[in-house]
Formats: C-alpha cells, structure tokens, sequence
C-alpha cells in the first residue's frame, strides 16, 4: 500500500466516501420509489452534489448550525441525521424526524446543528445570521452555514443576510451550490455577474468558488473559511460549481437541457466516480474497501426504505403537537 498523498487519513477518506455514497443511493432510491407513487408530497433530489455537502460537513460539529433548501437530503445526511428517521419522513410516518409531518422539503433535527430544510428560497439566510449571532455570543468557536442555489442568490433576503452578517462580522458561511439552473432558468441568463464572489465583495465578504465535484476541493476551501470564522474573521461566502443528475423537482421534464448533457455530467462529472478513481489510483483505498461500503450502504437504504412503510401514519391527536414551543 502506497503512502496517503492526501491530507486526510485513510479513516476520513472512508467516512467521505460512506457518506457520498449514502446520499447518492437515497436518492436513486427516493427516484424510483416517488416515480411508482409510494412517497406523498414533492421532492427535490441531491443526486449529483454529493461531494459538495461532504467537503464541507465533514468540518462541522453537532454544535454548528445550518440552514437548508427544498434540495436538503444530502445535506440532512452529510450533518449526520439519522437516515432511517429521514426516510420515515419524507414517507410522512411517525418515527420521522419530524414525526411525518414535515415531508421531504422540511426535515430538521436540532440535536444536530441542522436547523431544517426550507421550501422557501433563500429563507435560511436570515436563520443562519440568528444562529450565528448566538454563537457569536457564547463563544465557543461554533460557526453557521447557510446553503442556497444559484436562483436562490438573487432574493432579497439572501442579499440582505450578506450585509448584515458583514456588519455585525458573524461566524456565518453562505454556500452558493450553482449548479447552473434556477429551476429550468440558466443561470447565465439570470444572474448579472460573472461570479457570485462578486457578490460577496460587494459586501466586504471574502469568496471563493471552488469546483463542487471535486471533494478535495470543496473540502480544502471550506475548512480555510470555517476555520478563519471560528477564530472570529467574520463570515465568508463559498460558491460551489456543480451538477445536478435530475430535473428540479421530480416530474421535471427537464426541456431546457441540451441533448446528451444529462448523459454527458454523469459521464464524465460525477463526483463519486472522481473521488473513487483517486484514492484508488493512490493506493490508499482498494477497490474492494469501495464494494464492501456499497453493499453496508445499499442494505442501510433497503432497511430505510422497510422500515418507513411499515411505521403507521401519524394520528389525528398528533396534528397539534409541537406547534409551540412549552418552557
């Protein structure tokens, strides 16, 4: 075995690893089960971006806060939320993270820093500046990360959560994950500036845009800006270039993508396969160290999958319940 010319250890390379593939086959399964009619409700799939909500989470504690989309399971499972509770959600059972009455488009789960998805677009930016202002104030080094597309971008709210996180110099880190449509709108065609670090500028924030299929990339540049908010530099903005495999929302007819490009960005932009192709090619990882986490992930999803239709569906007398909050 050749030595490891990455930065992380073999360990951490496993568990980046797990945790791309774990989303990955969610989704493929969130897919096919949605197309046959078993799951209620909408749905937004991660498949494609894997590599992005790793890099970063993989620098986050249960005590760092963020802040979701409508597109969130990917970065519900890269925080560490518990997949089989997730699944049970987004099939709208008790046992669910939010015991089946959030869906897909609203899981969250405190215990861990994740604040919930949003079904409204940019709404997370002004979450992410409480949270930030908060932990400002304990003092502990906990940072807040708000996550939004390129369409996102363009609301007021996210514009303003910029200016106000500047001002105040909040521990605060806003991920732009461009993955070059707004719904079915180019985001060349949309958005005014060549780079969202433009953006940031504008508001006397740092950016950077990094390549979002490439783990080590995305990895790297956002350990520098956690850890340059941990230490009190104030908040940052990292733009993420990447692809989705699926159309918006499940259903999309996706019309507004050129022939062959679906197949072209799984071919040839597919983070997992860049990432497998690496750590194998170093020597750190076999090939079957790869297998034996994709037979453990796919019985993990199956048992998901299981478990959620059989949970009962939640009762009238739950309607209610956690609706205030009782001190």
């Amino acid at each position: 075995m050749a030595g490891n010319p990455f930065p992380q250890s073999k360990e951490q390379l496993l568990q980046a690893y797990r945790t791309m593939r774990t989303i990955r086959e969610f989704e493929e399964r969130l897919h096919i089960d949605f197309g046959r009619g078993d799951i209620p409700g909408f749905v937004h799939l991660y498949a494609g971006e894997e590599a992005a909500g790793t890099g970063i989470m993989m620098h986050l504690g249960d005590g760092d806060r963020i802040a979701s989309t409508h597109r969130g399971h990917g970065h519900c499972i890269a925080k560490g939320v518990d997949v089989v509770s997730m699944m049970k959600e987004i099939y709208g059972k008790k046992g669910g993270a939010c015991e089946g009455k959030g869906g897909s488009m609203h899981i969250a789960d405190l215990d861990k820093g994740m604040m919930g998805a949003n079904g409204i677009l940019g709404a997370g930016a002004p979450l992410v500046c409480g949270a930030a202002l908060a932990a400002k104030f304990r003092g502990k080094g906990e940072v807040a990360i708000s996550f939004v597309g390129d369409g996102a971008s363009n609301q007021g709210t996210f514009l303003e959560s910029l200016n106000l996180a500047a001002v105040w110099n909040l521990p605060a880190i806003f991920v732009v994950e461009n993955n070059g449509y707004a719904e079915s709108t180019s985001r060349d065609y949309g958005v005014a500036v060549d780079s969202y670090v433009d953006r940031a500028a504008g508001f006397g924030l740092p950016g950077v845009t990094v390549d979002g299929t490439d783990f080590f990339a995305v990895h790297e540049a956002a350990g520098e800006i956690i850890g340059r908010a941990r230490k009190g530099s104030g908040p940052a903005l990292l733009e993420c270039k990447m692809v989705r495999f699926y159309g918006h929302f499940e259903g999309d007819a996706q019309t507004y993508r050129g022939p062959g490009e679906i197949d072209h960005i799984r071919s040839n932009q597919d983070c997992i396969k860049k990432f497998a192709s690496a750590v194998t090619s170093a020597g750190v990882i076999s090939a079957n160290e790869l297998k034996a986490i994709d037979g453990e992930v796919l019985a993990l999803i199956e048992r998901a999958v299981s478990e959620a239709k059989a949970a009962p569906l939640p009762s009238a007398s739950d309607l209610l319940t956690d609706v205030y909050v009782r001190y």
